[in-house]
């Protein structure tokens, strides 16, 4: 069992960056795969980006060369660092593990 807290969601203007952070407990050891997708108003959740185990990377095409998945193992924290926001990229966004386990998702709203 895994359990995962997302935090870092604000309110950013267009341009700006914010960090996403995903603290992760339990059976850490289980997991070969952390991903970020996120959920816009009206819309189906969607890939943003993920990290194998192996330390391989893949972000969705709307986000890539702006965001960066990371991990600290020391902390056991995720983080999704997101710049050059756009509008469009307002969402719920939620971390998970392996795929099968998520949190309950921190909210980000690009506005002027």
């Amino acid at each position: 069992q895994v359990q995962l807290v997302e935090s870092g969601g604000d309110l950013v203007q267009p341009g700006g960056s914010l960090r996403l952070s995903c603290a992760v407990s339990g059976s850490i050891f289980s997991i070969y795969l952390m991903a970020w997708y996120r959920q816009a108003p009206g819309k189906d959740r969607e890939f943003v980006a993920s990290r194998t185990s192996g330390g391989t990377t893949y972000y969705a095409d709307s986000v890539k060369d702006r965001f960066t998945i990371s991990r600290d193992n020391a902390k056991n924290t995720v983080y999704l660092q997101m710049n050059s926001l756009k509008p469009e990229d307002t969402a719920v966004y939620y971390c998970s593990a392996n795929l099968d386990s998520w949190g309950q998702g921190t909210q980000v709203i690009v506005s002027s």
